[in-house]
């Protein structure tokens, strides 16, 4: 039996900004947002991204989205991340959005760890542990 599944969350106000001239959120505007959740979330495991950007940086490599329901102007979405995968030197995470219970946004990205070399480099143990509680199964 799997240990209990712990999702890094956080809420958000869907802002003007966010929106296209009809009031729903241009899709771009989701990437941005997931990639401030991804920001949020290395902050939150004690490894702020502007330290890596020091020493190399996370670049994502692939992306997958779907929107299944339009989002509009004002609407509170409530984010969910887990790590899907942990590799050598790439991280699989997913998210989902939702709003009132109906998912707005799903979203996996890998993300590589690079050196200032650009060339990837393999998670520091420290980070990896940190990153295992949101792990969405033992087995991964």
């Amino acid at each position: 039996m799997s240990a209990p599944v712990c999702a890094f969350t956080r809420e958000s106000k869907v802002l003007f900004k966010h929106c296209d001239p009809a009031e729903l959120v241009f899709f771009p505007r989701f990437f941005e947002m997931m990639n401030d959740l991804v920001e949020e979330f290395f902050d939150a495991i004690g490894y702020p991204f502007e330290e890596f950007h020091h020493q190399g940086a996370i670049p994502t490599v692939q992306i997958e989205a779907g929107f299944p329901k339009p989002s509009r102007h004002g609407d509170r979405l409530c984010f969910s991340l887990w790590v899907e995968r942990i590799g050598g030197t790439s991280a699989t995470l997913r998210i989902l959005t939702q709003s009132g219970g109906e998912t707005r946004m799903t979203y996996r990205a890998t993300i590589v760890l690079v050196g200032e070399d650009g060339r990837p480099k393999a998670w520091p143990d420290a980070l990896r542990q940190a990153m295992m509680p949101y792990m969405e199964s033992e087995d991964a």
